[in-house]
């Protein structure tokens, strides 16, 4: 048995220098590859975090100031629309054309309150409620007077109403 030569052949001693040399500027390059991409990914971050509490500042103000212009807005809430319906025009054989002729009237006389101020408009609902129970309708040679069941007061005026009676 032959025991094996001390010194590697040149071929082979170029061959690991090669490979040496190799992973160590392959190892560079790779770090300062990663150190530039790191570095872009921190200013990156640094940017999103800057703007993010830009945002949460501003998001603050903006709530802040819409919860002040809603409560200004509680306090001035104003009537939009007024709703009237009629509970008995079946009982009296009325047809739908002079039910809704008859709810026309009422709304056409309570326009006065619409963009009015809620809580005044609910203070003076016993003038609300005469306004509308003293009045005779006519429609179609017959005489309606009314009288109120429920008002729901919010934005949209809502009031019930029954014929109390005709003639």
């Amino acid at each position: 048995m032959k025991a094996p030569p001390e010194r590697l052949s040149f071929g082979w001693a170029k061959f690991f220098a090669g490979i040496f040399f190799g992973s160590l500027i392959s190892w560079f390059v790779f770090i300062y590859m990663h150190g530039v991409t790191q570095e872009h990914q921190i200013v990156l971050i640094s940017n999103l975090k800057g703007e993010i509490i830009d945002l949460k500042k501003s998001n603050s103000t903006l709530i802040e100031n819409h919860e002040r212009l809603n409560e200004e807005n509680k306090k001035n809430l104003i009537v939009q629309e007024i709703k009237v319906s009629i509970l008995n025009a079946e009982q009296y054989n009325i047809n739908k054309f002079t039910k809704h002729q008859v709810e026309s009237a009422v709304v056409n006389d309570l326009n006065n309150l619409l963009t009015q101020d809620i809580k005044s408009v609910s203070q003076n609902r016993e003038l609300l409620r005469r306004a509308i129970e003293n009045k005779v309708y006519k429609k179609d040679d017959r005489r309606f007077k009314l009288e109120i069941d429920t008002i729901y007061f919010d934005t949209v005026l809502e009031i019930t109403l029954k014929i109390k009676s005709t003639k």
